[in-house]
């Protein structure tokens, strides 16, 4: 059982319970999406990004930043020429994985044409 006084923070941020901090932290439109993107291992930034249709490369760093500024990525630099940059999923980022799977197999409902036939059911 949790403690009702408990307090939990990121970055001078206080919340009240640990799903708040946890969506604050994890919200956004392409956040989930990198995330299930890095879940079966490291990828370059340019094979990321044409993973993800509709990112620009702006919101694609920036997410990759807050990522890697709370410890779910973490960003690999080679020094090569021209640079070689690569993204993980840290232990806490994998952590997610399950979750995210869980949220796939629910979002499964919602197949258009499957949401049809249950519609049309009823």
């Amino acid at each position: 059982m949790s403690d009702p006084n408990a307090q939990y923070g990121f970055n001078g941020k206080t919340f009240p319970c640990a799903t708040e901090l946890s969506i604050a932290l994890l919200s956004g439109r392409w956040k989930m999406t990198i995330i299930w993107k890095l879940k079966n291992g490291k990828k370059r930034y340019g094979e990321l990004k044409a993973s993800i249709p509709g990112i620009t490369h702006k919101m694609l760093a920036q997410q990759l930043r807050e990522l890697e500024e709370i410890g779910i990525v973490q960003r690999y630099v080679y020094p090569v020429v021209p640079p070689k940059v690569e993204y993980e999923l840290t232990g806490l980022g994998d952590g997610l994985v399950p979750i995210l799977e869980h949220l796939n197999e629910w979002g499964e409902h919602f197949r258009l044409q499957e949401r049809e036939d249950i519609l049309s059911n009823r």
